[in-house]
Formats: structure tokens, C-alpha cells, sequence
């Protein structure tokens, strides 16, 4: 069994790499007479943010999951995790969430709990399809947070089934580079599991499984002192400090956010490059991926982009910096300005260079901010 293991090992590290290399594709979505455009970075940018260019982010986001879903066979970090996770908590702005996307991630929940066989990766150990497992625990989660009010079974078997690939550590170990950065560290992967837990109704406080109750306890240890990667592991602390305040210190708060702070750019927005060395964001990185990033035309003084941006203000607005602290106000100016007339924020992909999928996950973090600062409401109306 060893060598043809070994062999599918081989095959699989061949087909990540014939794929990351192939050519762009003539689009970044499609399904029936759904057909979006892969994004550019010359693509206009919108004469004005307002009602007609959020109903153009919110299609985008739509069709892109529902062409996912229907082209696809599973559930991922760059599309329809990031939909599931965000959307739900957008509904009294954005209007209700596609069914069609939820009806999927419940799909994937496996019907019977079986224990999850560790692996290795060039002395890397992880657990097969963990971040699979997290985002479609933290999209249900979501989904009964905001819609039901209630977790139902599907998210609870999700969340057994996610813990049966928790590491030893307590941690959720990423094995993939994923969508640099989005779920590539650990302890950025760890911290959604974390907050997946949260979300799911009334789940964490009527837990009486002592196996779950350890595993749990395991997981807050290590995000009281986790492996940091970079800072962009270290900013993250304050995601974690609002989901789970009681595992992060008041003066690592503050650090972070001086640390975050220092980091804006004289334009307003923020860049994700600027929050690792290249090594550092993973415990591998391609070399496919290096030379990507290493040959960007802003390599050597990267430039803002909206991920980071609209992250930087999630971060802020979830420490209770007000809307109107200058920080914040400079990061939505920057946002409004870049949205582009398909209602995308366009980013360059940091793992691949064909459909960047970091253009999706950029436009879901960039509607959030604006949300958590009263921009949005509204739009709620017209966009149902």
C-alpha cells in the first residue's frame, strides 16, 4: 500500500503544479449563461461608490458561489467558505443568502464521525482536508448563527468531524498553501475553527462531551501561546481577542494594534505582503509561488491592496475603534476609490497567477468593513 500511496502523492503534487502553471482561463466563473470575467488589474475602477456598484459586489459574490457549487465537487477557502462565512451576517444590508450555496456545504458533511488518519508532507504532519473541514464547520456555523438561530445537525457533525482533525498541538495544522494568505498559516487556520465554534448557537455552552470539552480546552491553550508565524499571525490576535477575548492579553491587544497601525500606507489602505517575509508564510513555499511574488512589479515596495485593507478595518472595528478614527476613514476612502465596475475589488493572487481568486475573497472582506462602519445599510432594500 506504501508505494502506490506514494505514487498518488506524486500525482497529486503533478497536478497542483500543471494547474498552477497552466495558462489563464477565458474566465474566472462560469456555469449555464453565467459567465464572469477573470479580473484585471486594469479593469476601471467605479466613477462612485454607492448603491448600483454594492448590487454589482453582491452578483459577483452570487454567481461566483453559485458557479462553484454547480461546476465543483467541494467545498473551499476562496469562494464558497468565504461566501457562507461572510454573507449570513450581511443580511440586514445585503438581503438573504443562497440556499443553493448552504444546501452544498450541508452535502459535504459526512454522515457517520470516523477517526482521521495523520499524515506527512516533507516532515510537515497535518490531517488530511482540514481546511475543508473548517470552512464548511464555520460557513454552517454562520448560516445558523444568522438565519436559523439555531445550530442544527448538519453543523454539529461538521464540528465533530473537525475536531477528529485537530493536531496533537491542539491546533488546525494547514498542509497546503492554499490562497496566500488566506488560511495558509496555522494559526490564522486555527483561529476560524475557534470561530466557528462561537458562531454555532448555543453549541459551545451546552457542550457536554468531555472527549469535545478536551479537545476545546486543547485548542484555547494553544491559541494562548501559538505558534507565530509573522505578523500578520500577530495582528490576527485581534480577530481571536473578539471571538475568544479571554485568550488574548490586554497588552497583546495593544501591540497588535500598534503593530497593525504602523502599518497603513500614506494612501490609506494596507498591503498584505507587507505582513510576512516570503518563507514565512508557510512552512513550504513553491517555488511557483515564490517567483510569482518575487516578480510582481511592486515587489521591492509593495503597493495597497484590498484584502489587507479591508481586513486591516475588520480588525479595528472588532477592537472597538470607532468608524470615525482617521485610520479607518483613510482605509474606507481607499476602498470606495478601488472598487471596480464589476463591483470586485480587484487583488493579485499570491498562489496562482491565472484566476485570482484573492479577487473574491478580497470583495467579501471589503463589503464586511463596510458594514462594521454604517456604509452599507442603505442598500439593503435594492439589493435583495
Amino acid at each position: 500500500m506504501k508505494p502506490l500511496f506514494l505514487a498518488l502523492l506524486g500525482l497529486l503534487a503533478a497536478v497542483q503544479a500543471s494547474f498552477a502553471e497552466e495558462p489563464k482561463p477565458e474566465f474566472q466563473y462560469q456555469s449555464g449563461d453565467i459567465r464572469i470575467s477573470l479580473p484585471t488589474a486594469d479593469e476601471p475602477r467605479v466613477a462612485a461608490f454607492g448603491p448600483e456598484s454594492v448590487k454589482a459586489a453582491v452578483k459577483y459574490l452570487e454567481e461566483g458561489s453559485i458557479c462553484w457549487v454547480r461546476e465543483k465537487s467541494c467545498v473551499n477557502c476562496h469562494t464558497t467558505g468565504p461566501y457562507l462565512s461572510e454573507r449570513p451576517s450581511l443580511i440586514p444590508q445585503l438581503g438573504k443568502v443562497n440556499e443553493e450555496i448552504h444546501a452544498d456545504f450541508v452535502e459535504f458533511v459526512p454522515a457517520e464521525i470516523k477517526p482521521v488518519k495523520e499524515t506527512e508532507k516533507n516532515g510537515h504532519r497535518h490531517y488530511p482536508a482540514t481546511f475543508t473541514s473548517v470552512w464548511r464547520s464555520l460557513g454552517l456555523a454562520e448560516w445558523d448563527k444568522h438565519v436559523t438561530g439555531k445550530t442544527s445537525a448538519p453543523t454539529e457533525q461538521s464540528l465533530r468531524d473537525m475536531f477528529e482533525r485537530q493536531s496533537a498541538s491542539g491546533a488546525f495544522v494547514s498542509h497546503g498553501e492554499v490562497e496566500v494568505p488566506h488560511i495558509t498559516t496555522d494559526f490564522e487556520l486555527t483561529v476560524q475553527a475557534a470561530r466557528a465554534i462561537t458562531a454555532a448557537p448555543g453549541w459551545l455552552a451546552n457542550l457536554k462531551d468531555d472527549a469535545l470539552l478536551a479537545k476545546v480546552e486543547k485548542m484555547k491553550t494553544w491559541l494562548r501561546q501559538p505558534e507565530i508565524k509573522n505578523d500578520f499571525d500577530r495582528v490576527l490576535r485581534l480577530q481571536l481577542a473578539h471571538y475568544m477575548p479571554e485568550l488574548v492579553t490586554q497588552a497583546d491587544r495593544d501591540t497588535a494594534l500598534a503593530m497593525l497601525s504602523s502599518k497603513q500606507h500614506a494612501d490609506g489602505g494596507w498591503s498584505t505582503r507587507d505582513m510576512s517575509a516570503l518563507k514565512d508564510w508557510h512552512f513550504e513555499i513553491s517555488e511557483f509561488v515564490a517567483n510569482l511574488i518575487t516578480n510582481l512589479p511592486d515587489a521591492a515596495k509593495p503597493e495597497s491592496d484590498a484584502y489587507m485593507t479591508a481586513l486591516a478595518i475588520i480588525l479595528m472595528r472588532q477592537s472597538n475603534v470607532p468608524a470615525s478614527d482617521e485610520r479607518i476613514q483613510r482605509g474606507l476612502t481607499w476602498l470606495k476609490k478601488e472598487q471596480r465596475v464589476s463591483g470586485r475589488w480587484w487583488m493579485q493572487s499570491l498562489y496562482r497567477g491565472n484566476y485570482s481568486y484573492i479577487t473574491y475573497i478580497a470583495t467579501t472582506q471589503a463589503l464586511k468593513a463596510l458594514a462594521l462602519c454604517d456604509e452599507l445599510p442603505a442598500l439593503a432594500a435594492g439589493a435583495e
